[in-house]
């Protein structure tokens, strides 16, 4: 009940067990806890009770009993299902047992519906260029493309690069980096160049010396990281695509879940979380040491992630690449199992 909770204007809440949703833009936004939604519902209920105890007696006594439910819930008397559904993707339940995974917590990323897009206030109309796009593959190799964009941070106007490169012994892919004049703020993506594999890709590295964060990386946007000994699992899309070194990686993973943390700071940090946050933090470093005998385990089910072999083209004694079949979950995830790539114009 002391999860804390960030809900969005447009995010709807729902107790299934109660058959009870509280919808999207009835509430306004609020950082609270499990205990403070339930709270807050009960208060809303309990607002009219008196005025509909005499114009509706039958009414208020079935909400009465409502109330009492709620009540319960928020007592702990009853185990129940909270979800937040939250087309902006705004929204955050806390994970107590940060940087472990919580077995009772599941996050799952879906696209919009045009219907979403719209009430978001969201352009769903795709621009038409007039130009033809040029089939030249050589030259987009060779040129770096611009375009222009809004500072993410500032929304002031901002030129994005783009360039197509080729990692050695891998494959293509798109590096987009966006710089602000006006804030300083500089962000950089990576997207795979080509199609999503056949097969998944789960690579580990036993990390033996600290030549090994010197290595190239490449994470996609659907690539998890795992360090078994830490029992630390870092899900898809958290850092997004990034084409890095293995240093690189765990600095950003340090500074995301320690530095950047917002429940760090403030009101909403207690000294255990503190204190077992900057007791992982000490952790990565010395990993980024080489004084922590580890294994890193990239595992990306679109197989669009890569991290150099040092002794290529010959084999390398402390990684492993495995190439393994997809679950119908992973596929969903990825948007496959309603993908249609033949046949698709027959009625």
């Amino acid at each position: 009940m002391n999860r804390e909770v960030v809900k969005s204007d447009g995010a709807s809440t729902r107790i299934p067990q109660l058959d009870f949703e509280i919808p999207a833009f009835t509430q306004k936004g609020s950082l609270s806890t499990i205990e403070g939604l339930l709270e807050r519902a009960v208060a809303g209920l309990e607002q009219d009770q008196p005025t509909r105890k005499v114009t509706d007696p039958a009414a208020a006594e079935k909400i009465e009993k409502f109330i009492e439910r709620l009540k319960k819930l928020k007592e702990g008397e009853e185990e129940f299902t909270l979800t937040i559904d939250d087309p902006s993707g705004n929204s955050f339940i806390e994970n107590p047992f940060v940087p472990q995974k919580d077995t009772a917590l599941t996050v799952t990323h879906y696209k919009r519906t045009p219907e979403q897009n719209a009430v978001l206030g969201i352009e769903t109309e795709e621009e038409v260029e007039d130009e033809k796009p040029s089939n030249d593959l050589d030259a987009m190799k060779n040129e770096v493309l611009v375009f222009n964009t809004n500072c993410p941070e500032c929304n002031a106007p901002a030129n994005t690069n783009m360039k197509l490169v080729q990692i050695p012994h891998f494959k293509e892919v798109i590096i987009m980096a966006t710089n602000c004049d006006s804030c300083g703020h500089r962000t950089n993506e990576v997207k795979s160049g080509g199609a999503t594999e056949e097969l998944g890709t789960r690579i580990t590295l036993h990390v033996t010396d600290p030549s090994d964060m010197s290595r190239d990386l490449l994470k996609s946007e659907t690539c998890s990281v795992l360090i078994p000994e830490l029992e630390f699992e870092f899900g898809m899309a958290a850092l997004g695509g990034k084409f890095t070194t293995l240093e690189g990686l765990l600095k950003d993973i340090k500074d995301l879940i320690v530095s950047k943390n917002p429940f760090m700071c403030g009101d909403s940090t207690t000294s255990d979380r503190a204190e077992k946050l900057e007791l992982f933090g000490q952790k990565i470093d010395k990993i980024i040491a080489a004084e922590m005998d580890v294994h890193i385990i990239l595992d990306d089910p679109a197989g669009n992630s890569y991290l150099q072999n040092v002794y290529a083209p010959d084999p390398d004694p402390e990684m492993k690449i495995e190439k393994y079949t997809r679950t119908f979950e992973q596929n969903e995830d990825l948007g496959l199992n309603d993908m249609k790539t033949e046949g698709y114009a027959e009625k």
